[in-house]
């Protein structure tokens, strides 16, 4: 199924533009792993907090089948499934062989994925493949020397990548991603993650980056202070809008999103049932590693 970007802005709550959607998305958490290390990113495994890279459980391709059929009995209003994590959708196989048995039994729902995008030039095929709709790719610098400051390194074909260097290979990966991705037919957003004493001064440059590479949509998400970011501020009301402000002179900005989970199910902003949905929750803090 084609969807392009007009079609998402009515059916995707995560691409739509003005009003708030009433439509849901499902979250399947069937991503545990991820091959880069953001200093502002805590994975976790619990029930009780209400951001990305959390969930209270870890399912598997063929589980994520049932979860899904169970969602669309309670909430009919879901136009989508994505994948979210908590790790990275592309650093483990998992992701894609959910797509294709969804694909199979529920064609008309929109599949959609987030990643960092390290692995998006050699996967685009696999995702294609699959029916990926819609791509979120989380690109919080186009300078080394700045996304250094917030991802300590990578995990590129078996080795480990630090400091400028491993921002260079994200860096390059994820606009190449993009551009393939977006010439494939598949509609792009891109995340950045606002840390206003290191970035605030570089979404302008990053907007326009990611705008000439093929992302149709940008989307701002202020620091939730955390891991090695745990001391910073978090952005004022008065940051974001100027952020936002810098991007808007190069590409649409979305405005509303929910900081949701890895698990999230219904509307955002809306009742989530992924507690009545999924098996059980797992209410002690669990975090992973970022092996």
């Amino acid at each position: 199924m084609s969807v392009d970007f007009t079609a998402l802005e009515k059916l995707h709550p995560c691409f739509s533009l003005g009003r708030k959607s009433n439509n849901g998305r499902i979250h399947l958490p069937v991503s545990p792993n991820c091959n880069i290390f953001c200093k502002f990113c805590s994975r976790s495994v619990n029930g009780g907090e209400n951001r990305p890279g959390v969930t209270a459980n870890i399912i598997t391709p063929e589980e994520a089948l049932g979860v899904t059929r169970r969602a669309l009995e309670l909430a009919p209003e879901i136009t989508v499934v994505g994948v979210a994590g908590p790790g990275d959708a592309l650093a483990t196989p998992y992701a894609v062989e959910t797509f294709r048995l969804i694909g199979a039994e529920f064609p008309r729902l929109i599949k959609c994925m987030s990643t960092n995008g390290l692995l998006l030039p050699e996967k685009i095929g696999e995702l294609v493949q699959v029916g990926i709709n819609a791509l979120t790719v989380t690109v919080n610098a186009v300078s080394p020397e700045i996304l250094s400051r917030l991802c300590s390194g990578i995990i590129y074909r078996g080795k480990k990548y630090g400091g400028e260097h491993g921002a260079k290979i994200l860096i390059e990966n994820q606009l190449e991603g993009i551009r393939l991705a977006a010439g494939a037919g598949v509609t792009v957003k891109v995340n950045t993650v606002l840390v206003p004493d290191i970035n605030g001064e570089h979404i302008g440059v990053t907007a326009k980056a990611v705008k000439n590479a093929g992302a149709k949509l940008y989307n701002i998400i202020p620091l939730i202070p955390c891991h090695e970011l745990k001391n910073f501020p978090v952005p004022t009301c008065s940051q974001i809008e100027s952020a936002r402000g810098a991007a808007e002179e190069h590409i649409k900005v979305f405005r509303c999103c929910q900081h949701c989970r890895a698990d999230a199910i219904g509307v955002p902003g809306g009742e989530d049932y992924g507690e009545r949905v999924y098996l059980s929750k797992i209410t002690a803090s669990n975090t992973f590693s970022h092996g």
